[in-house]
């Protein structure tokens, strides 16, 4: 299949880009490059544009034939959408009905969306089922819903097939250390955690240690990125005319703060310094996926179940590359 992968010079963009080339699918990258990196697309072509630009976009489609479109193209730092609301309004909601109309506009009707487990808001059950209210408490996880509104009506009026994939915490590398996660700023655990072994930090600070749960620190379900990647080329399959897919993406199990720490301290040998902190505003105490679905509907079953299996492919990638991509 021909296929665009619209912010696929990210992060779990760039794992999906190199598994469809893989794969056997021709692949093109769209992207602007204001948070993703060249050097992660060594498999497809890059074509820079904007999100916004439906003109542009629909001589890509046309000029390359393009048969279906993965969409990873989002703002997605929570507190900067609070701060910001306005770039995450522009982004991930104008510019992306700007990419569905060109769709529409150049009869191309299949596309995966990256969505994300921020739409629950703050759930009042484990472990978190399609079923479970959406209920978001920050504008990047309400941008995210509501394009997921945007393509379940894209899919009853036109005709589109669509799968919104929710992501829990996407984390890990490539297990050759050739491609990984490069984020400005750092926000997600494990870098920072690994960034802290490295010696780039002098301590990984906690948010809280007095959340209900057994030791205290916030649980997260860490899904593997090639895991993610997987499920797209999965979900891709499934596409039908009308075809409307909901999806949780996550492991199923919970790690604390505390735990991936420790599960970082085993893998690098190195003590890694903490510093409990006040807890941030909207954390919820737990997150784990109930995958049941995706597993049934997609036949997917992550690889990486093992927190230090997970732990030590991002390690590989943050030894070889201390600076990220800025280095190449």
């Amino acid at each position: 299949m021909r296929i665009l992968v619209i912010g696929g010079a990210g992060y779990v963009g760039s794992h999906t880009v190199r598994l469809l080339a893989r794969s056997g699918h021709d692949v093109w990258v769209y992207d602007n490059l204001s948070r993703g990196h060249p050097q992660s697309v060594k498999e497809a072509e890059l074509i820079c544009g904007e999100l916004s630009d439906r003109e542009h976009l629909k001589r890509v489609f046309q000029q390359h034939e393009i048969e279906a479109v993965m969409h990873f193209a989002a703002f997605a730092l929570v507190g900067e959408s609070v701060a910001q609301p306005a770039m995450y309004y522009q982004n991930n909601v104008t510019a992306t009905l700007e990419l569905l109309e060109a769709m529409r506009e150049s009869g191309v009707w299949r596309i995966v969306f990256s969505s994300t487990t921020a739409t629950y808001g703050q759930p009042d059950k484990i472990p978190i089922a399609e079923t479970t209210p959406q209920l978001p408490i920050n504008p990047y996880g309400f941008t995210k819903l509501v394009i997921e509104h945007a393509l379940t009506d894209y899919a009853r009026a036109y005709g589109f097939g669509v799968a919104s994939l929710r992501y829990f915490n996407a984390a890990g590398a490539s297990p050759d250390g050739d491609i990984g996660e490069d984020h400005d700023p750092e926000t997600h655990l494990i870098p920072i955690v690994l960034q802290t072994a490295l010696g780039q930090r002098a301590r990984i600070g906690i948010f809280g240690d007095d959340y209900p749960t057994p030791d205290g620190t916030c649980i997260r379900d860490y899904v593997h990125v090639d895991d993610l990647a997987d499920a797209h080329l999965r979900a891709l399959s499934h596409l039908r005319p009308g075809t409307n897919l909901q999806l949780n993406l996550g492991t199923g199990r919970g790690h604390s703060v505390l735990e991936v720490i420790q599960a970082c301290r085993r893998v690098t040998g190195h003590p890694i310094p903490t510093q409990v902190e006040a807890r941030r505003p909207g954390d919820p105490a737990e997150l784990v996926a109930d995958s049941s679905l995706a597993r049934r509907v997609l036949h997917w079953q992550p690889r990486y179940m093992d927190i230090e299996e997970i732990v030590a492919t991002a390690w590989n990638w943050h030894r070889r590359h201390p600076r990220g991509y800025s280095a190449e």
